[in-house]
């Protein structure tokens, strides 16, 4: 079986020490997650994830990846105490401190979904469905406009042209201005590595 690294799992103890200071009645309340058994549920791209000040469970009961949990603990040690307003769609680059990561965003994660799913639109589609993906409604002129809830508070818009005779394909994912205030420029990162990982995964295994 897989170890957690050393400085990880020092990481992951340290966060699980300030989630057991946490008000989770209130944090339930703010968020708008379940809490129960001590636990606070929290769906990350309709999946529910288990944090306790015990460990941090996937919906198969088994550890996630550190970076996942990572995301959780920062969501809910930092989840502002009034719902940020700005709901404007915007790029990872266009975050005030997402300079160091814009490049690697862009590369890994739009450039992947580009090349994985160009020629196959359906499968992209299928694969937002089962990202619990919503058709969007709006003035982008792409092929597809998805938007997939990361976090309750935080969707995400992936838009995808597919390729044809001039130009390859192409995709963009979008947050909502107000990101910013839940999640920091790292974390909004791995969201972006989460959802090309699980779009990805399904043309691997579609079953």
């Amino acid at each position: 079986m897989h170890s957690e690294s050393p400085i990880f799992s020092k990481i992951s103890h340290d966060y699980l020490d300030r989630i057991r200071q946490l008000d989770l009645a209130a944090v339930s309340e703010k968020a708008g997650v379940e809490q129960t058994g001590g636990a606070l549920i929290v769906p990350l791209f309709g999946r529910p994830y288990r944090v306790s000040a015990t460990g941090i469970l996937d919906p198969r009961g088994k550890a996630p990846a550190h970076a996942v949990k990572v995301v959780l603990c920062q969501y809910l040690l930092h989840y502002p105490a009034k719902p940020p307003r700005d709901g404007t769609w915007v790029s990872y680059k266009d975050f005030r401190d997402a300079a160091p990561l814009a490049n690697t965003f862009h590369v890994h994660n739009e450039m992947e979904i580009a090349k994985t799913f160009s020629g196959r639109l359906t499968a992209l589609e299928a694969g937002c469905r089962y990202c619990r993906g919503r058709n969007h409604i709006g003035d982008f002129n792409y092929d597809l406009q998805v938007i997939v809830q990361a976090l309750p508070g935080i969707p995400m818009l992936l838009l995808f042209n597919d390729a044809d005779s001039e130009f390859p394909a192409q995709c963009l994912l979008l947050f909502e201005r107000r990101a910013e205030r839940y999640l920091d420029m790292e974390c909004l990162a791995i969201l972006g590595w989460i959802l090309t990982e699980e779009l990805k995964s399904r043309v691997e295994s579609p079953e």
